[in-house]
């Protein structure tokens, strides 16, 4: 399970890229960039030692669903904020569980 912190820092990141292209928008620019960056190397420690990446990207996963769900709130537009609030979510979630099972 530990891949899919991979996957989901890379959804991130061209999540950001998208916003800079789409609106030009240099905020989801840097925080999309930032945040897959932080889910990378959340990934590359999960190698090493499972636990401490897994609790590092669901930390930044709940971080990244708060933002998302307020943003959400503020604007009532589903594109993108809810798409990644959601998406944070079930990340979260993954992750969450991914502490508790026995490695493969």
């Amino acid at each position: 399970m530990i891949w899919l912190i991979l996957v989901y820092a890379l959804l991130v990141a061209i999540g950001g890229i998208i916003g800079y292209v789409k609106a030009k928008s240099n905020q989801s620019l840097i925080s999309g960039l930032g945040s897959g960056i932080a889910l990378a190397i959340a990934w590359y420690i999960s190698l090493q030692n499972p636990a401490i990446g897994l609790v590092l990207a669901t930390i930044i996963a709940l971080a990244l669903l708060i933002v998302f769900a307020l943003r959400l709130r503020a604007t009532g537009k589903f594109m993108p904020a809810g798409l990644l609030a959601g998406l944070s979510l079930v990340a979260s979630v993954v992750f969450a569980i991914a502490l508790f099972l026995p490695p493969a």
